[in-house]
């Protein structure tokens, strides 16, 4: 890879994980002394995707805005990867009247047609929707695309295997996208799926598979370019998936008393992993460092600020958008 694309992943990862910061300390600031999920400026569960980096980053730094995204309940990644109004997405997050959703879906509910970004809390709901967004660029005779995420245990729903089937059959320029954190909330892998790689599902549809381990952003990258290649190219569908790491619990406020790995886990942490490599190739030194740390921080504070400004909606409000008035 060329130094510019590797400092441009690496920035991306910083500012995903600044804004995950974030958003874990403004989560958590007004629930003490005892948590409680419902307290606070972000009331509500809260999914955080500090560890997944990698995932975002690789396979959307071959994106355009053009392009869709459908992620799951854990989406920040990818929408700070797909360039999703970050204001916006923060102001929704916290409830407010200029998020993406007026305030009315919160941080699982995001969706952003400006560059055709969605996302839910349902599992492996996003695939078949991608589906629909990938026929329509097909029959439009575009060389756009469709990226669908899930996690592991996701794979094991009907919606991904019929998705799987009917994007292999009708060719469509889909590209599937497995996160493998381990865990399926407390369920680890092993306990749920039957097989080791949900890569290997992939031959049951005739479409390519690969699994990249060691949650490495430059493999993701090399993997999702071929994919997305092939999808542009009109040959169909690929299956990629990423054995990433959940850093922090399935939500907060989750004790992660089932977790046997949990010792381990910092040393693991992607983001220290890269910026070692990068700083032993001699493409990244503390000036740099700082540099981009220091940009993601004034865009997300901004961003959070924009949030904690915007006005909370309206309770007379309450039934807009769910009744047609006559």
């Amino acid at each position: 890879m060329e130094a510019q694309d590797r400092l441009d992943l690496y920035r991306t990862m910083v500012l995903i994980r600044t804004y995950e910061e974030a958003i874990l300390r403004e989560y958590h600031a007004d629930k003490k002394p005892v948590f409680d999920i419902g307290a606070g400026l972000v009331p509500g569960e809260m999914h955080l995707s500090a560890g997944q980096e990698p995932v975002a980053a690789g396979v959307c730094a071959h994106l355009t805005g053009d392009d869709a995204v459908t992620a799951t309940h854990r989406p920040h990644h990818f929408a700070i990867a797909h360039g999703v109004d970050l204001q916006r997405m923060t102001a929704e997050i916290f409830g407010r009247t200029t998020g993406l959703g007026g305030g009315r879906g919160g941080h699982m509910h995001l969706f952003d047609p400006a560059v055709h970004f969605s996302c839910s809390g349902i599992i492996a709901e996003g695939y078949p929707p991608a589906l629909g967004q990938a026929l329509a660029f097909q029959r439009r005779g575009t060389d756009r695309i469709a990226v669908a995420v899930t996690g592991e245990g996701a794979a094991n729903q009907g919606a991904f295997h019929e998705s799987l089937n009917l994007a292999a059959l009708w060719k469509l320029p889909v590209v599937f996208v497995v996160e493998d954190n381990d865990w399926g909330i407390s369920v680890p892998r092993s306990a749920s799926t039957c097989v080791t790689s949900n890569a290997d599902r992939a031959a049951g549809y005739g479409i390519p598979g690969v699994r990249v381990e060691d949650n490495s952003v430059e493999a993701v990258h090399e993997a999702a370019g071929q994919a997305v290649a092939r999808a542009r190219a009109g040959e169909g569908p690929s299956l990629i998936e990423v054995h990433t790491l959940r850093l922090w619990g399935h939500f907060e406020g989750d004790a992660q008393g089932y977790r046997s790995d949990l010792d381990g886990v910092p040393g693991r942490d992607p983001l220290p992993t890269y910026e070692n490599q990068l700083r032993a190739d001699g493409e990244l030194d503390d000036a740099k460092v700082a540099g981009f740390r220091a940009a993601a921080s004034e865009r997300v504070e901004a961003a959070i600020a924009f949030a904690k400004e915007s006005p909370e909606p309206d309770p007379a409000t309450a039934l807009d958008f769910v009744f047609a008035r006559a």
